[in-house]
């Protein structure tokens, strides 16, 4: 929940787009799909950036900060190592405080783990959009801890 929903320069809606990003480049079907239905719910009339961030990876659409910190998700994703001085200083240029790094850099990496985790249990992936709708509507309105 914390992650997520908790305190952050970063919007909630922001970090679940760089979820779905991060678990669409994982192939994990389920956290894709549930994560960019809980970013299309907190983008509302602005719904179309998710499938533009997620599926084309047009950053345009985006505000300049996180079209710089998208990138460095991408790269956690591939491997820790591989986000340079120069992606952070790009992002850094973009208005980004290290605190928007940190927390791209920690939902990213959380995300490897979690993608591989919901694959690896082979959990159910539901086929019909309704139910991701439905959960993102949830998962945006009362969070990931039941509301506690």
């Amino acid at each position: 929940h914390a992650l997520l929903h908790g305190e952050s320069p970063l919007t909630k809606g922001e970090r679940e787009l760089i979820a779905a990003f991060v678990s669409h480049g994982n192939n994990c079907v389920f956290c894709t799909m549930s994560h960019a239905a809980a970013a299309r719910h907190h983008y509302g009339e602005n719904a179309d950036v998710v499938g533009a961030v997620v599926y084309r990876k047009d950053f345009s659409v985006v505000s300049h900060k996180l079209a710089a910190l998208l990138p460095i998700a991408e790269k956690v994703r591939k491997g820790g190592r591989i986000v340079s001085d120069q992606d952070v200083a790009t992002a850094r240029e973009a208005g980004a405080v290290d605190r928007d790094i940190h927390d791209t850099v920690l939902i990213a990496a959380a995300f490897c783990m979690f993608n591989r985790y919901v694959d690896g249990l082979q959990a159910l992936t539901p086929i019909d959009p309704d139910v991701y709708v439905q959960m993102g509507k949830r998962m945006a309105e009362i969070g990931y801890d039941g509301g506690r």
